[in-house]
Protein backbone atom coordinates (compact mmCIF):
# COMPACT_ATOMS: atom_id res chain seq x y z
CA UNK A 1 0.00 0.00 0.00
CA UNK A 2 1.09 3.72 -1.12
CA UNK A 3 1.17 6.20 1.81
CA UNK A 4 1.61 9.79 1.03
CA UNK A 5 3.12 12.61 2.76
CA UNK A 6 4.03 16.34 1.89
CA UNK A 7 7.90 16.21 2.41
CA UNK A 8 9.60 12.80 3.12
CA UNK A 9 13.09 13.16 4.89
CA UNK A 10 15.48 10.66 4.17
CA UNK A 11 18.39 9.84 7.39
CA UNK A 12 17.27 10.31 10.78
CA UNK A 13 21.28 11.81 11.79
CA UNK A 14 21.14 14.79 13.49
CA UNK A 15 20.86 17.11 9.87
CA UNK A 16 17.27 14.77 8.72
CA UNK A 17 15.93 14.72 12.61
CA UNK A 18 16.63 18.47 12.44
CA UNK A 19 15.32 19.22 9.08
CA UNK A 20 12.25 16.86 9.61
CA UNK A 21 11.53 18.59 12.79
CA UNK A 22 12.17 22.05 11.08
CA UNK A 23 9.22 21.48 8.39
CA UNK A 24 6.95 19.95 11.03
CA UNK A 25 7.36 23.11 13.36
CA UNK A 26 6.49 25.14 10.18
CA UNK A 27 3.08 23.10 9.36
CA UNK A 28 4.21 20.55 6.87
CA UNK A 29 3.05 17.05 6.64
CA UNK A 30 6.51 14.99 7.12
CA UNK A 31 7.77 12.05 7.07
CA UNK A 32 11.38 10.74 8.28
CA UNK A 33 12.57 7.36 6.82
CA UNK A 34 15.44 5.87 9.16
CA UNK A 35 17.00 2.55 8.11
CA UNK A 36 17.99 1.94 12.01
CA UNK A 37 16.31 0.73 14.55
CA UNK A 38 17.19 3.92 16.42
CA UNK A 39 17.96 7.61 15.13
CA UNK A 40 21.05 9.38 15.31
CA UNK A 41 23.14 7.58 12.74
CA UNK A 42 26.72 8.68 13.33
CA UNK A 43 26.09 10.40 16.52
CA UNK A 44 23.96 7.37 18.02
CA UNK A 45 24.90 4.78 20.83
CA UNK A 46 24.76 1.03 21.17
CA UNK A 47 25.07 -0.67 24.72
CA UNK A 48 27.43 -3.64 25.31
CA UNK A 49 26.38 -4.93 28.94
CA UNK A 50 26.87 -2.27 31.55
CA UNK A 51 28.62 0.23 28.87
CA UNK A 52 26.64 2.68 26.76
CA UNK A 53 29.20 3.74 23.45
CA UNK A 54 29.12 6.53 21.50
CA UNK A 55 28.90 5.34 18.12
CA UNK A 56 30.76 7.89 16.07
CA UNK A 57 30.16 11.40 17.49
CA UNK A 58 31.18 12.04 20.55
CA UNK A 59 31.19 15.58 21.22
CA UNK A 60 29.00 18.56 20.38
CA UNK A 61 29.09 22.23 19.68
CA UNK A 62 26.58 25.05 19.35
CA UNK A 63 25.33 25.00 22.77
CA UNK A 64 27.10 28.52 23.63
CA UNK A 65 24.25 31.37 23.61
CA UNK A 66 23.54 31.84 19.62
CA UNK A 67 24.88 28.70 18.47
CA UNK A 68 22.98 26.09 16.32
CA UNK A 69 21.59 23.92 18.79
CA UNK A 70 21.25 26.55 20.95
CA UNK A 71 19.21 28.65 18.62
CA UNK A 72 17.31 25.71 16.85
CA UNK A 73 16.19 24.14 20.44
CA UNK A 74 14.51 27.96 21.29
CA UNK A 75 13.15 27.77 18.34
CA UNK A 76 11.13 24.67 19.35
CA UNK A 77 10.24 25.96 22.89
CA UNK A 78 12.09 23.18 24.28
CA UNK A 79 15.41 22.79 26.52
CA UNK A 80 18.52 21.50 25.01
CA UNK A 81 19.52 18.35 26.88
CA UNK A 82 21.97 18.54 29.72
CA UNK A 83 25.95 18.95 29.12
CA UNK A 84 28.90 20.24 30.35
CA UNK A 85 31.45 22.21 28.85
CA UNK A 86 34.83 20.40 27.65
CA UNK A 87 38.11 22.24 29.64
CA UNK A 88 40.36 21.50 28.07
CA UNK A 89 38.59 20.70 24.77
CA UNK A 90 41.09 18.20 23.98
CA UNK A 91 44.78 17.52 25.05
CA UNK A 92 47.48 16.82 21.75
CA UNK A 93 50.21 14.43 22.61
CA UNK A 94 52.85 14.61 19.69
CA UNK A 95 54.87 11.66 19.57
CA UNK A 96 58.31 11.49 21.03
CA UNK A 97 56.69 13.53 23.99
CA UNK A 98 55.51 13.44 27.29
CA UNK A 99 53.41 16.19 28.44
CA UNK A 100 50.26 17.36 26.07
CA UNK A 101 49.04 20.21 24.63
CA UNK A 102 45.88 21.40 26.06
CA UNK A 103 43.37 23.55 24.74
CA UNK A 104 42.03 25.10 27.17
CA UNK A 105 38.63 26.82 26.88
CA UNK A 106 39.50 30.36 28.48
CA UNK A 107 41.11 32.14 25.53
CA UNK A 108 43.30 33.79 27.21
CA UNK A 109 44.71 30.61 29.14
CA UNK A 110 44.92 29.14 25.49
CA UNK A 111 46.91 32.40 24.49
CA UNK A 112 49.55 31.59 27.16
CA UNK A 113 49.09 27.48 26.38
CA UNK A 114 50.43 28.64 22.45
CA UNK A 115 52.73 31.05 23.45
CA UNK A 116 54.44 28.50 25.32
CA UNK A 117 54.25 25.53 23.15
CA UNK A 118 54.98 27.34 19.54
CA UNK A 119 56.96 30.60 20.31
CA UNK A 120 56.71 33.19 17.62
CA UNK A 121 53.64 31.81 15.87
CA UNK A 122 51.12 34.44 17.06
CA UNK A 123 50.88 35.99 14.26
CA UNK A 124 48.80 33.02 12.76
CA UNK A 125 46.53 32.39 15.79
CA UNK A 126 45.59 35.89 15.50
CA UNK A 127 45.24 36.00 11.33
CA UNK A 128 42.95 32.45 12.22
CA UNK A 129 40.97 34.58 14.87
CA UNK A 130 40.56 37.90 12.46
CA UNK A 131 39.08 35.39 9.66
CA UNK A 132 37.36 33.32 12.51
CA UNK A 133 35.39 36.07 13.72
CA UNK A 134 34.08 37.23 10.52
CA UNK A 135 33.02 34.01 9.35
CA UNK A 136 31.25 32.99 11.82
CA UNK A 137 29.45 36.04 12.21
CA UNK A 138 28.48 35.31 8.51
CA UNK A 139 27.44 31.69 9.32
CA UNK A 140 24.95 33.15 12.07
CA UNK A 141 22.99 35.16 9.54
CA UNK A 142 22.32 32.49 7.85
CA UNK A 143 23.77 32.42 4.61
CA UNK A 144 22.91 29.92 1.02
CA UNK A 145 25.83 28.82 0.18
CA UNK A 146 26.57 27.71 -2.81
CA UNK A 147 23.73 29.95 -4.36
CA UNK A 148 21.73 28.40 -7.28
CA UNK A 149 18.78 30.90 -8.38
CA UNK A 150 18.37 34.26 -7.04
CA UNK A 151 16.70 33.51 -3.93
CA UNK A 152 19.69 31.65 -2.68
CA UNK A 153 21.99 34.52 -4.11
CA UNK A 154 19.94 37.37 -1.80
CA UNK A 155 20.33 35.05 0.97
CA UNK A 156 24.20 35.14 0.72
CA UNK A 157 24.32 39.05 -0.01
CA UNK A 158 22.30 40.14 2.85
CA UNK A 159 24.70 38.30 4.95
CA UNK A 160 27.90 40.05 3.79
CA UNK A 161 29.26 42.71 5.40
CA UNK A 162 32.73 44.45 5.11
CA UNK A 163 34.95 42.29 7.39
CA UNK A 164 33.64 39.43 5.22
CA UNK A 165 34.09 40.51 2.01
CA UNK A 166 37.95 41.46 3.62
CA UNK A 167 38.11 37.76 4.58
CA UNK A 168 36.91 36.57 0.68
CA UNK A 169 40.28 37.15 -0.21
CA UNK A 170 41.73 33.67 1.68
CA UNK A 171 38.32 32.19 -0.06
CA UNK A 172 40.81 29.55 -2.13
CA UNK A 173 43.71 29.54 0.71
CA UNK A 174 44.78 26.57 2.95
CA UNK A 175 46.11 26.65 6.64
CA UNK A 176 49.23 25.92 5.43
CA UNK A 177 49.33 29.21 3.36
CA UNK A 178 48.08 31.06 6.27
CA UNK A 179 51.73 29.73 8.13
CA UNK A 180 53.58 30.78 4.75
CA UNK A 181 52.23 34.13 4.78
CA UNK A 182 52.82 34.91 9.08
CA UNK A 183 56.09 33.20 8.75
CA UNK A 184 55.59 30.25 10.71
CA UNK A 185 55.53 27.76 8.16
CA UNK A 186 59.30 26.21 8.88
CA UNK A 187 57.22 25.30 12.67
CA UNK A 188 57.36 21.65 11.92
CA UNK A 189 55.95 20.92 15.43
CA UNK A 190 53.15 23.67 14.92
CA UNK A 191 52.15 21.80 11.58
CA UNK A 192 52.60 18.60 13.47
CA UNK A 193 49.88 19.74 15.53
CA UNK A 194 47.78 21.80 13.37
CA UNK A 195 47.22 18.47 11.12
CA UNK A 196 46.36 16.60 14.17
CA UNK A 197 43.17 18.96 14.79
CA UNK A 198 42.17 20.12 11.30
CA UNK A 199 42.43 16.40 10.08
CA UNK A 200 40.01 15.40 13.18
CA UNK A 201 37.56 18.14 11.79
CA UNK A 202 38.06 18.62 8.39
CA UNK A 203 39.67 15.34 7.02
CA UNK A 204 42.03 17.10 5.58
CA UNK A 205 45.95 18.40 6.59
CA UNK A 206 46.44 21.54 6.86
CA UNK A 207 47.84 22.45 3.30
CA UNK A 208 44.25 20.94 2.07
CA UNK A 209 42.25 22.80 4.79
CA UNK A 210 40.21 25.78 3.53
CA UNK A 211 41.54 28.90 5.48
CA UNK A 212 37.99 30.02 6.37
CA UNK A 213 37.15 26.31 7.50
CA UNK A 214 40.63 25.67 9.51
CA UNK A 215 40.40 28.99 11.31
CA UNK A 216 36.54 28.73 12.87
CA UNK A 217 37.67 24.89 13.72
CA UNK A 218 40.60 25.66 15.38
CA UNK A 219 38.20 28.06 17.65
CA UNK A 220 35.90 25.69 18.96
CA UNK A 221 37.09 24.40 22.23
CA UNK A 222 37.41 28.15 23.35
CA UNK A 223 34.62 30.70 24.42
CA UNK A 224 32.30 32.14 23.69
CA UNK A 225 31.95 28.54 21.55
CA UNK A 226 33.29 25.80 23.33
CA UNK A 227 32.87 22.14 22.68
CA UNK A 228 29.99 19.85 24.90
CA UNK A 229 30.15 16.66 26.41
CA UNK A 230 26.11 15.42 27.32
CA UNK A 231 25.12 13.66 30.00
CA UNK A 232 24.16 9.69 29.21
CA UNK A 233 25.36 9.64 25.50
CA UNK A 234 25.23 11.36 22.31
CA UNK A 235 21.54 9.80 21.78
CA UNK A 236 19.97 12.57 24.39
CA UNK A 237 20.47 14.96 21.35
CA UNK A 238 18.69 12.68 19.43
CA UNK A 239 16.20 11.95 21.42
CA UNK A 240 15.43 16.11 22.29
CA UNK A 241 15.15 16.23 18.26
CA UNK A 242 12.75 13.50 18.24
CA UNK A 243 10.36 14.82 20.99
CA UNK A 244 10.30 18.23 18.72
CA UNK A 245 9.26 16.37 15.92
CA UNK A 246 6.85 14.74 17.63
CA UNK A 247 5.56 17.58 19.21
CA UNK A 248 4.96 19.38 15.71
CA UNK A 249 3.29 16.01 14.41
CA UNK A 250 6.29 14.56 12.17
CA UNK A 251 6.33 11.34 11.90
CA UNK A 252 9.54 9.01 12.55
CA UNK A 253 9.54 5.50 10.81
CA UNK A 254 12.60 3.77 11.73
CA UNK A 255 13.54 0.29 10.20
CA UNK A 256 12.69 1.85 6.54
CA UNK A 257 15.46 1.52 4.62
CA UNK A 258 15.31 3.27 1.28
CA UNK A 259 15.98 1.14 -1.88
CA UNK A 260 14.87 3.55 -4.70
CA UNK A 261 13.69 7.35 -5.71
CA UNK A 262 11.76 8.12 -8.26
CA UNK A 263 11.24 11.54 -9.27
CA UNK A 264 7.91 12.64 -11.11
CA UNK A 265 7.70 13.48 -14.77
CA UNK A 266 9.55 16.79 -16.04
CA UNK A 267 6.66 19.32 -15.65
CA UNK A 268 3.69 16.72 -14.50
CA UNK A 269 3.25 18.26 -10.94
CA UNK A 270 3.61 14.72 -9.77
CA UNK A 271 4.75 13.52 -6.61
CA UNK A 272 8.48 11.49 -5.70
CA UNK A 273 8.16 7.89 -5.30
CA UNK A 274 10.02 6.24 -2.50
CA UNK A 275 10.42 2.62 -2.41
CA UNK A 276 12.51 0.58 0.22
CA UNK A 277 12.22 -2.25 2.81
CA UNK A 278 10.41 -1.90 5.72
CA UNK A 279 10.23 -4.37 9.16
CA UNK A 280 10.14 -7.43 8.63
CA UNK A 281 11.61 -6.68 4.90
CA UNK A 282 7.82 -5.90 3.64
CA UNK A 283 8.22 -3.55 0.54
CA UNK A 284 6.88 -0.14 1.62
CA UNK A 285 6.11 2.84 -0.88
CA UNK A 286 6.04 6.32 -0.37
CA UNK A 287 4.94 9.47 -2.04
CA UNK A 288 5.72 13.16 -1.44
CA UNK A 289 5.79 16.41 -3.41
CA UNK A 290 9.82 16.80 -2.32
CA UNK A 291 12.22 14.90 -0.70
CA UNK A 292 15.17 16.01 1.99
CA UNK A 293 17.91 13.89 1.58
CA UNK A 294 20.59 13.65 4.54
CA UNK A 295 22.61 10.71 2.89
CA UNK A 296 26.12 11.20 1.41
CA UNK A 297 25.70 12.27 -1.90
CA UNK A 298 27.45 8.97 -3.02
CA UNK A 299 24.43 7.11 -1.79
CA UNK A 300 22.58 9.67 -4.96
CA UNK A 301 23.50 7.08 -8.11
CA UNK A 302 22.27 4.15 -6.71
CA UNK A 303 18.81 5.21 -5.64
CA UNK A 304 18.16 7.41 -8.38
CA UNK A 305 19.56 4.97 -11.33
CA UNK A 306 19.11 6.73 -14.65
CA UNK A 307 16.98 9.96 -12.91
CA UNK A 308 20.43 11.14 -11.69
CA UNK A 309 21.67 13.49 -14.08
CA UNK A 310 24.81 12.52 -15.86
CA UNK A 311 26.96 15.73 -15.48
CA UNK A 312 25.77 15.42 -11.61
CA UNK A 313 26.94 11.74 -11.25
CA UNK A 314 29.86 12.79 -13.17
CA UNK A 315 30.47 15.12 -10.24
CA UNK A 316 29.87 13.28 -7.73
CA UNK A 317 32.44 10.22 -8.89
CA UNK A 318 34.93 12.69 -9.18
CA UNK A 319 34.78 13.58 -5.33
CA UNK A 320 37.68 11.40 -3.68
CA UNK A 321 36.42 8.94 -0.77
CA UNK A 322 35.53 10.53 2.73
CA UNK A 323 37.69 8.49 5.52
CA UNK A 324 36.85 5.48 6.54
CA UNK A 325 37.32 4.93 10.62
CA UNK A 326 38.80 2.16 12.83
CA UNK A 327 37.73 2.16 16.49
CA UNK A 328 38.03 0.95 19.48
CA UNK A 329 35.03 1.01 22.38
CA UNK A 330 36.66 -0.34 25.43
CA UNK A 331 36.07 -0.11 29.11
CA UNK A 332 38.68 -0.04 32.01
CA UNK A 333 38.55 0.70 35.54
CA UNK A 334 38.67 4.22 36.38
CA UNK A 335 41.65 4.46 38.87
CA UNK A 336 43.77 3.57 35.75
CA UNK A 337 42.85 6.97 33.50
CA UNK A 338 45.69 10.25 33.92
CA UNK A 339 44.21 13.35 35.89
CA UNK A 340 44.30 16.44 33.89
CA UNK A 341 44.07 14.92 30.52
CA UNK A 342 40.33 15.77 30.36
CA UNK A 343 37.94 13.94 28.33
CA UNK A 344 39.41 13.98 24.54
CA UNK A 345 42.51 13.71 23.57
CA UNK A 346 44.55 12.89 20.40
CA UNK A 347 48.13 11.01 20.18
CA UNK A 348 50.19 11.26 16.91
CA UNK A 349 50.89 7.55 16.47
CA UNK A 350 52.01 5.80 13.28
CA UNK A 351 50.12 2.16 13.39
CA UNK A 352 47.11 2.28 12.63
CA UNK A 353 47.56 5.72 12.92
CA UNK A 354 46.99 8.79 15.11
CA UNK A 355 44.55 8.45 17.63
CA UNK A 356 41.66 10.88 18.77
CA UNK A 357 40.33 9.36 22.25
CA UNK A 358 37.37 9.88 24.20
CA UNK A 359 36.25 8.70 28.06
CA UNK A 360 33.69 9.01 29.94
CA UNK A 361 32.94 11.31 32.45
CA UNK A 362 32.34 9.84 36.30
CA UNK A 363 28.41 9.70 36.47
CA UNK A 364 27.37 10.72 33.06
CA UNK A 365 25.82 7.06 32.72
CA UNK A 366 28.09 5.04 30.24
CA UNK A 367 29.75 3.27 32.58
CA UNK A 368 28.91 1.62 36.19
CA UNK A 369 30.84 3.71 39.36
CA UNK A 370 34.36 2.72 39.26
CA UNK A 371 34.81 2.66 35.60
CA UNK A 372 35.13 4.23 32.47
CA UNK A 373 34.50 3.84 28.80
CA UNK A 374 37.38 4.60 26.27
CA UNK A 375 37.06 5.17 22.47
CA UNK A 376 40.00 5.14 20.34
CA UNK A 377 39.11 6.10 16.35
CA UNK A 378 41.87 6.00 13.67
CA UNK A 379 40.56 7.45 10.00
CA UNK A 380 41.31 4.78 7.95
CA UNK A 381 40.66 4.73 3.54
CA UNK A 382 37.38 2.80 4.05
CA UNK A 383 37.30 0.59 0.57
CA UNK A 384 40.40 -1.61 1.61
CA UNK A 385 38.08 -3.26 4.31
CA UNK A 386 35.65 -4.70 1.80
CA UNK A 387 36.71 -7.50 -0.42
CA UNK A 388 38.97 -9.10 1.86
CA UNK A 389 38.67 -13.37 2.73
CA UNK A 390 37.35 -13.47 6.41
CA UNK A 391 40.81 -15.05 7.70
CA UNK A 392 42.48 -12.27 6.05
CA UNK A 393 40.14 -9.66 7.39
CA UNK A 394 39.90 -11.13 11.03
CA UNK A 395 43.87 -11.00 11.11
CA UNK A 396 43.75 -7.35 9.87
CA UNK A 397 41.17 -6.88 12.78
CA UNK A 398 43.76 -8.19 15.24
CA UNK A 399 46.55 -6.09 14.32
CA UNK A 400 44.72 -2.97 14.49
CA UNK A 401 43.34 -3.29 17.91
CA UNK A 402 47.12 -4.31 18.65
CA UNK A 403 48.24 -0.91 17.36
CA UNK A 404 45.43 1.17 18.63
CA UNK A 405 45.79 -0.47 22.22
CA UNK A 406 49.59 0.08 21.78
CA UNK A 407 48.68 3.70 21.15
CA UNK A 408 46.55 3.91 24.48
CA UNK A 409 49.46 2.57 26.73
CA UNK A 410 51.45 5.45 25.47
CA UNK A 411 48.81 7.93 25.95
CA UNK A 412 47.00 6.56 28.98
CA UNK A 413 49.11 4.28 30.44
CA UNK A 414 46.83 1.20 30.18
CA UNK A 415 48.37 -1.87 30.84
CA UNK A 416 46.65 -5.57 28.73
CA UNK A 417 44.82 -6.33 31.98
CA UNK A 418 43.20 -2.88 32.70
CA UNK A 419 40.50 -3.86 29.85
CA UNK A 420 37.24 -5.02 30.90
CA UNK A 421 36.30 -4.81 27.42
CA UNK A 422 37.34 -4.32 24.41
CA UNK A 423 36.11 -4.51 20.54
CA UNK A 424 37.03 -3.07 17.51
CA UNK A 425 34.58 -1.56 14.74
CA UNK A 426 35.94 -1.37 11.46
CA UNK A 427 34.05 0.32 8.07
CA UNK A 428 32.28 -2.62 7.52
CA UNK A 429 30.88 -2.61 10.71
CA UNK A 430 30.13 1.30 10.03
CA UNK A 431 28.28 0.54 6.60
CA UNK A 432 26.25 -1.90 8.11
CA UNK A 433 25.16 0.41 11.13
CA UNK A 434 24.76 3.64 9.33
CA UNK A 435 23.86 2.51 5.40
CA UNK A 436 26.55 4.39 4.37
CA UNK A 437 28.33 3.90 1.14
CA UNK A 438 31.85 1.72 2.46
CA UNK A 439 31.41 3.13 6.21
CA UNK A 440 32.36 6.45 5.29
CA UNK A 441 32.48 8.66 8.39
CA UNK A 442 32.52 11.99 7.51
CA UNK A 443 31.72 14.40 4.35
CA UNK A 444 33.47 15.32 1.53
CA UNK A 445 36.68 17.15 3.06
CA UNK A 446 37.00 20.89 3.43
CA UNK A 447 39.10 21.46 0.91
CA UNK A 448 39.24 24.68 -0.83
CA UNK A 449 38.04 23.66 -4.09
CA UNK A 450 34.85 22.10 -2.12
CA UNK A 451 34.21 24.43 0.72
CA UNK A 452 32.01 26.64 0.65
CA UNK A 453 31.15 28.95 -3.07
CA UNK A 454 32.72 25.69 -4.59
CA UNK A 455 30.54 22.71 -2.47
CA UNK A 456 27.49 21.26 -3.50
CA UNK A 457 24.57 22.55 -2.67
CA UNK A 458 21.59 21.92 -0.65
CA UNK A 459 19.79 22.77 -3.54
CA UNK A 460 20.18 19.40 -6.27
CA UNK A 461 19.87 19.47 -10.16
CA UNK A 462 16.52 17.35 -9.35
CA UNK A 463 13.38 19.85 -8.68
CA UNK A 464 12.24 18.99 -5.04
CA UNK A 465 15.17 16.59 -4.35
CA UNK A 466 17.06 18.95 -1.34
CA UNK A 467 20.17 17.58 0.32
CA UNK A 468 21.87 18.36 4.05
CA UNK A 469 24.42 16.81 5.76
CA UNK A 470 27.79 17.08 6.60
CA UNK A 471 28.56 16.69 3.03
CA UNK A 472 26.83 20.00 2.37
CA UNK A 473 27.87 23.57 3.96
CA UNK A 474 29.10 24.47 6.21
CA UNK A 475 30.27 21.04 6.55
CA UNK A 476 31.10 18.29 9.70
CA UNK A 477 29.69 18.28 13.15
CA UNK A 478 26.24 17.95 15.04
CA UNK A 479 26.42 22.10 14.51
CA UNK A 480 27.34 21.77 10.85
CA UNK A 481 24.60 19.86 9.67
CA UNK A 482 22.24 21.23 11.73
CA UNK A 483 22.97 24.54 9.93
CA UNK A 484 22.64 22.68 6.56
CA UNK A 485 19.32 21.45 7.59
CA UNK A 486 18.10 24.54 8.14
CA UNK A 487 19.59 25.90 5.25
CA UNK A 488 18.09 23.65 2.70
CA UNK A 489 14.96 24.12 4.90
CA UNK A 490 14.79 27.73 4.11
CA UNK A 491 15.30 27.46 0.38
CA UNK A 492 12.33 24.37 0.26
CA UNK A 493 9.86 26.51 2.26
CA UNK A 494 10.73 29.93 0.65
CA UNK A 495 9.59 27.83 -2.46
CA UNK A 496 6.49 28.04 -1.14
CA UNK A 497 6.00 31.28 -0.26
CA UNK A 498 6.20 30.78 3.51
CA UNK A 499 9.83 32.12 4.68
CA UNK A 500 11.38 30.26 8.03
CA UNK A 501 12.66 32.63 10.47
CA UNK A 502 13.84 31.11 13.72
CA UNK A 503 12.05 32.15 16.58
CA UNK A 504 14.51 34.03 19.75
CA UNK A 505 12.27 32.92 22.28
CA UNK A 506 15.06 31.23 25.28
CA UNK A 507 15.73 28.25 25.65
CA UNK A 508 16.68 26.64 28.99
CA UNK A 509 20.97 26.47 29.37
CA UNK A 510 22.14 23.41 29.19
CA UNK A 511 23.20 21.64 33.03
CA UNK A 512 26.28 22.05 34.67
CA UNK A 513 26.06 17.81 34.23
Amino acid sequence: MTSRCDVAVVGAGIAGLTAAALLAADGVEVVLLEAHSQSGGCAGTFRRGPYTFDVGATQVAGFEPGGSHARLFAHFGLPLPQAHPLDPGCSVQLAGEAAPIRLWRDPQRWRQERERQFPGSERFWQLCALLHRSSWAFAGRDPVLPPRTLWDLGQLLGALDPAVLASGVFTGATIADLLRLCGCAGDGRLRRFLDLQLRLYSQEPADRTAALYGATVLAMAQEPLGLWHLTGSMQRLSEALEQALAAAGGQLRLRHRLTALQPPAPGSGGSWLLQGEGPAARRFELEAAEVVCSLPPQSLPELLGPALPAAYRRRLSGFPDPSGALVLYGAVPRSRLPSGLGLHAQLEWDDPGSLFVSLSAAGDGRAPEGQATVIASVFTPARPWFGLEESAYQQRKRLALAGIQAGLQRLLGLEPADWLHAELATPRGFAGWTGRPYGFVGGLGQHPSRFGPFGLASRSPLPGLWLCGDAIHPGEGTAGVSLSALMACRQLLAARGRPLQLRETPAAAPGSG
